[in-house]
């Protein structure tokens, strides 16, 4: 008897330390395809981010397709990751999702957008991104140009380890809306757009120039920034993303894979996430064949 209690305790003792020597989960949710070829590829993007942080000790990255089945996917997770396309056709604003999440974020999840995945309506969405990621895209006060960001600097921030300065061509969204007095929003990737990208005077569209947008020429956007919520929790979005070949800059990939790390509170490499992406790796997945 005193053997069968030994080796049921000794059991117990080993399931404890597997259990705290868990991998991390992160789950990746990537929309369906909206866009041309090479444009707004949510999967294929999901998927080669799931490459890299499984090569990675103690992470294990889901990806599912438009959003889960099941809500027991995001049991135990660290952190979700959405890149989708957003708007009033965001997933996470369909059905009951917000409410989801909201129970995710409770547990101190965090939570990570990218791209059109950052744009939610003001009145359904906009309030949870803020609370939740620190910002979002609104309508009539964001723009969406397409132009050459150069980030000459990068702040001192675990999601900028190893992440050198770099210039990237992107639909970078930009004047984001923003947590009130940027309280607990760090800008992590910044740079000054060009005039013509802030649109003409009294020309006010809902992805275009507004009057707020036009005051500020010459002066610098934040289009990636952190956030660390009052709760604990971590989030971040990035406009940029538009473009699947944009995964072959390192920099770019680099401070994205830095970020998903932080959100999940996975302690950044001092050198940042190394994962080289190869021109077949960039053809993988993509959602039409031939696609470049």
């Amino acid at each position: 008897m005193k053997t069968i209690v030994r080796a049921a305790a000794g059991l117990v003792l080993a399931c404890g330390l597997t259990a705290l020597g868990a991998d991390k989960k992160i789950v990746l949710i990537g929309g369906g395809p909206s866009h041309g070829p090479g444009d707004h590829e949510h999967r294929a993007g999901c998927m080669l981010l799931q490459r890299c942080l499984n090569q990675m000790p103690g992470v294990r990255a889901e990806v599912h397709q438009v959003w889960p089945d099941q809500f027991e996917a995001f049991d135990g997770a660290a952190a979700v990751f959405i890149f989708s396309d957003g708007g009033g056709g965001h997933p996470a604003i369909q059905e009951d999702r917000l409410e989801q999440l909201r129970r995710v974020m409770a547990r101190g999840t965090g939570l990570g957008c990218m791209h059109y995945a950052v744009e939610v309506p003001k009145e359904k969405g906009g309030p949870e991104w803020l609370a939740w990621i620190g910002g979002y895209f609104e309508t009539y006060w964001s723009v969406n140009p397409f132009w050459t960001a150069d980030f000459k600097e990068l702040p001192v921030h675990p999601i900028t380890r190893g992440v050198k300065p770099f210039q990237l061509r992107d639909e970078w969204y930009y004047h984001m809306r923003f947590a009130e007095g940027m309280k607990g929003v760090t800008p992590i990737l910044t740079a000054v757009p060009p005039e013509s990208t802030r649109g003409k005077p009294g020309v006010n569209l809902p992805h275009g120039g507004n009057p707020h947008v036009q005051a500020r020429k010459g002066m610098p956007e934040h289009l990636m920034w952190a956030f660390e919520r009052p709760d604990g929790g971590r989030g971040f979005g990035c406009t940029g993303g538009h473009s699947h070949v944009e995964w072959g800059e390192e920099n770019f990939r680099k401070v994205i894979l830095n970020a998903i790390l932080w959100s999940a509170r996975i302690e950044v490499p001092e050198q940042g996430a190394d994962c080289p992406v190869t021109p077949e790796i960039l053809k993988e997945n993509l959602d039409r064949k031939g696609r470049r």
